[in-house]
């Protein structure tokens, strides 16, 4: 592994598997949290300040917001296994040039994210069943994303930054430029909402002005402070082949999440059914949206444990292949697992006590806002995830697992399982219990019926997983994997 000044890096090529990935896993765990809290706090003050409708625009939107800010993830996920392997092997020029590559391909796929985000946000926006039918719940969806979607290049520099950055096995850095930025979110977006009265939009411009502003601080720390990243005129002009090596493993894991976040979108389009009254129009408080938007919230922060583990397990084993140690690939990938049956009992019992009497629904909404329906949708959905999320735990480590050994093609199978599983289910069972077309008179059994759209495609997803985990996991090193760490 490289050794640099001043670097507050982890050896992942040694010590015990499980410790090491634990350990690394911590600051990242912290980064996800405070994450989440970035979106709560968007969430939270919109939900003490502004109107019902405004609300549920901006619940509806998510999912939306997932496919395009979750392909930038994806991607420079991908791209730092390149720079993983290259760290693993002791290579500083192929560490600056990997770095180099991705601040090129950086530039160039946030500017395609943001034509294509903003040019297709209507259509989006009207397949998840919104329209100009509901004004108000339309209008606080469009200018919110609208203005997400201007931000994506803040979003797609941060998270490659910070990629690297723990590639390299530097997994604090990324935290301290995060709890900058979740803190600035909050005063900007007290000051937009609370002060300027910008409503929604002033709650997406603070969170892009934060994203933006942590992006340049984290960008000129690392030129300043790593000298792996300090690339030279030279690192830029490499053969096309090396940006398509990148390509090849970011593409296919910003598309394992955007089309996870597609099964997402039909999910929302079929919850937003339950609210719709006579004559199409939303009935008063739209408890479904707002109950399931508020459980949603709760159950992504619930999952950032297990997305930290994954994070952490992409980046020890690819270190770990670029120093050809196989032998620690399996025993981490197992310890893994362990690590993530623990988190499954502790992160499982703490979102049931949250369920009690709703709790968690008065940090998204005010008090006169929370009913006894909103309870009912949203807990309902807790109940039925949160009893399966072990399932979710072994999709996590061996997808991770096998994106870290250079395989992110089977993680893109992975997510188009998730996406047949989810689309087949929310579409069509719901209405099958009902005995007919959603609305806000459709039974319980067709609301949870809906419920399983989230266990059911994580089991699928697993299961197409068992072949590549068995053959490149346990089993012996593959060709593709000698070429990948060569």
């Amino acid at each position: 592994m490289l050794r640099l000044r001043n670097r507050p890096s982890l050896d992942l090529l040694s010590g015990s598997e499980g410790w090491v990935i634990f350990k690394f896993s911590v600051p990242i765990i912290l980064s996800y949290l405070l994450q989440q809290i970035y979106t709560i706090s968007d969430a939270a003050i919109c939900g003490q300040t502004l109107s019902v409708d405004e609300i549920a625009g901006v619940n509806d939107v998510f999912p939306i917001l997932f496919i395009f800010l979750q392909f930038a993830v994806g991607c420079t996920a991908g791209f730092s296994v390149i720079t993983s392997i290259a760290a693993g092997q002791g290579d500083k020029p192929g560490v600056r040039r990997s770095f180099a590559a991705q601040l090129i391909l950086g530039g160039a796929m946030s500017l395609l994210l943001t034509a294509i985000a903003i040019l297709s946000l209507g259509p989006l926006l009207r397949f998840i069943g919104l329209s100009e039918t509901n004004p108000g719940v339309w209008k606080a969806a469009y200018q919110y994303s609208l203005v997400i979607f201007i931000g994506i290049f803040a979003q797609f520099y941060y998270n490659l930054i910070c990629s690297v950055l723990r590639s390299l096995g530097d997994s604090t850095t990324p935290l301290i430029f995060l709890l900058f930025s979740t803190v600035l979110n909050i005063g900007l977006d007290l000051f937009f909402i609370l002060v300027l009265r910008l409503g929604v939009v002033g709650a997406a411009v603070a969170t892009v002005l934060a994203q933006a502003l942590s992006a340049v601080l984290c960008l000129i720390y690392a030129f300043r402070k790593y000298e792996e990243l300090h690339p030279t005129k030279s690192d830029f002009h490499v053969a096309l082949s090396f940006y398509v090596r990148h390509l090849r493993q970011g593409i296919p894991m910003g598309l394992q999440f955007s089309v996870l976040a597609i099964g997402i979108i039909v999910m929302q389009r079929a919850l937003v059914g339950f609210d719709i009254g006579e004559g199409g129009v939303m009935v008063a408080g739209n408890p479904a949206q707002n109950g399931f938007g508020a459980a949603n919230k709760l159950n992504n922060f619930l999952m950032c444990p297990m997305n930290a583990l994954s994070t952490a397990i992409v980046c020890f084993h690819a270190q770990n292949l670029g120093a050809g140690r196989q032998d620690r690939i399996r025993r981490g990938t197992v310890k893994s697992l362990l690590i993530g049956l623990a988190m499954y009992g502790i992160l499982g019992g703490l979102g049931m006590l949250l369920t009690i009497n709703g709790a968690y629904q008065h940090l998204f909404m005010s008090a006169d806002k929370i009913t006894e329906a909103t309870i009912r949708y949203g807990n309902t959905y807790l109940y039925v995830d949160l009893a399966l999320y072990f399932m979710l735990m072994i999709l996590f480590v061996f997808r991770a697992a096998v994106q870290g050994v250079g395989h992110a093609e089977y993680a893109l199978v992975a997510g188009c399982a998730e996406l047949v599983a989810r689309v087949l289910i929310c579409a069509f069972l719901p209405a099958m219990v009902n005995g007919g077309p959603i609305d806000s008179s459709a039974s319980t059994g067709a609301y949870i019926a809906l419920c399983f759209g989230d266990p059911g495609a994580w089991t699928l997803a697993v299961a197409s997983l068992i072949y590549p985990a068995a053959r490149y996991l346990f089993g012996a090193k593959d060709k593709k994997q000698r070429s990948l760490s060569a």
